[in-house]
């Protein structure tokens, strides 16, 4: 286990919580007052946190999965990505996938964040690359479904 600072920008903001004792994310709750997305449409859903993740760790916003398969709400970036050196507020930018408007309350979990490793990379240019048995086969070329 390792210890993430926490921040409140807002003394009504609530530090992100784990569902079970073995959870993978901690959930991220709404600071905003009620707020109703529209079909199609994103919102920014404000934390009221700020976090300082540990170096040689990243921050990943994933939707929970409740919200996403009942409501259609999720992060309209699919994996929202929180860098250890990212000092500002935790938004999650919640987008509605469903034909309804959705209205997320306050206090109400909107996302889940997981801490995880990183490995950069040092990026070198070369004439060539080493083949595989797939080459360049790319979308769909390693089977028919």
């Amino acid at each position: 286990m390792t210890t993430v600072k926490v921040k409140k920008l807002d003394p009504n903001a609530k530090l992100p919580t784990y569902g079970t004792q073995f959870s993978a994310g901690a959930d991220l709750y709404a600071l905003t007052d009620a707020l109703t997305i529209a079909p199609g449409e994103t919102a920014f859903v404000h934390t009221g946190l700020s976090l300082e993740i540990p170096e040689g760790l990243v921050g990943l916003v994933y939707a929970r999965s409740g919200l996403a398969s009942k409501r259609g709400l999720a992060p309209a970036n699919k994996v929202g990505v929180v860098d250890s050196d990212y000092r500002g507020e935790i938004i999650v930018a919640l987008h509605n996938h469903s034909a309804l408007p959705q209205t997320i309350e306050r206090g109400e979990r909107v996302a889940q964040i997981v801490f995880a490793p990183y490995v950069p990379a040092r990026f070198e240019l070369s004439e060539t690359l080493e083949e595989t048995a797939r080459g360049t086969g790319g979308f769909g070329s390693t089977g028919s479904n």
